[in-house]
């Protein structure tokens, strides 16, 4: 029988179990005092034999086949709620495989430049048996903000941390660079067509604003210097063009202004980025006469 260890995840003055509280809470300067648990500690096997990094030991290495994150998908977290996100990793080994540990990372370096940490939330990985070799297991993980996301610095590409123990209770694999995925600010984008109705070859201004979660203050602010793309559905179409692309101001705000022609809708695109995820506005109907 394994005996799995609590892990301390620290930040500042700060002490949580990391069973009640899994995730670790991280600043933008140096490691912030994080601590994720050792190959040993996850599995209770201090005479294992590891893969650490990729790198093959002594016996037979487990072979992780796939690792999927929150579905393939970007994990984007608002100002309040916080996102739970399933992890899978598909691994085999001659002896089947007995569990699996998954966490997220961000930093420069995971030795010395360590600034966010993600945990799992359960224990051990729940695992599911392909064959007598191939088994996917799976685990939760929750990302707040202000207590795992502790500052907007921490949005966009994370590392992805990946172990796996034999059911022989010995082989091992461990990579804490297996892959990455982002972590992304939620992001809102509203527009507005004006005036309305409006005379054919009249002048429409058409604002909005793009705005995304600060995690630092819990609100949502402009996103500033941003392209993003105003666009046009003639009534009765299902279509929407693009008619230019304008850029936001230092407070996210947008502005322009085109020739009324036609009745329709009028919306912006943001295409997104590294940090913050692609929104549509809902198209704002102008009556033409």
């Amino acid at each position: 029988m394994r005996i799995r260890v609590t892990v301390a995840a620290v930040s500042g003055a700060l002490a949580l179990s990391a069973l009640a509280v899994p995730a670790a809470q991280a600043g933008p300067q140096g490691d912030g005092g994080l601590s994720r648990p050792t190959a040993a500690e996850r599995f209770g096997v201090p005479s294992a034999r590891s893969g650490l990094r990729a790198t093959a030991a002594a016996g037979e290495l487990p072979k992780v086949s796939k690792v999927t994150v929150n579905s393939g998908k970007d994990i984007v977290v608002g100002t309040t709620a916080a996102k739970k996100f399933t992890v899978s990793v598909t691994a085999s080994h001659s002896t089947g495989i007995a569990d699996a540990f998954v966490s997220l990372w961000h930093g420069t370096n995971f030795e010395s430049g360590l600034d966010g940490l993600l945990l799992p939330n359960e224990d051990a990985a729940s695992c599911t048996a392909a064959s007598a070799t191939t088994s996917t297991c799976k685990l939760t993980i929750t990302a707040a903000p202000g207590r795992d996301l502790s500052t907007s610095l921490l949005a966009g590409t994370w590392h992805v941390s990946v172990g796996v123990l034999a059911r022989d209770d010995v082989d091992m694999y461990w990579n804490d660079y297996q892959t990455t995925h982002r972590v992304q600010r939620a992001s809102t984008l509203t527009v507005n067509a004006a005036p309305e109705p409006v005379k054919k070859g009249k002048t429409i201004t058409v604002t909005g604003k793009l705005a995304r979660a600060n995690w630092d203050t819990f609100k949502y602010a402009g996103y500033s210097t941003q392209p993003v793309k105003l666009q046009f559905r003639k009534k009765g179409s299902t279509t929407y063009t693009t008619v230019k692309t304008v850029k936001t101001n230092t407070t996210g705000n947008l502005k322009t202004t085109v020739k009324a022609s036609v009745d329709g809708y009028f919306r912006y695109v943001f295409a997104g980025s590294t940090t913050t995820p692609a929104v549509s506005a809902a198209g704002d109907f102008v009556d033409v006469r």
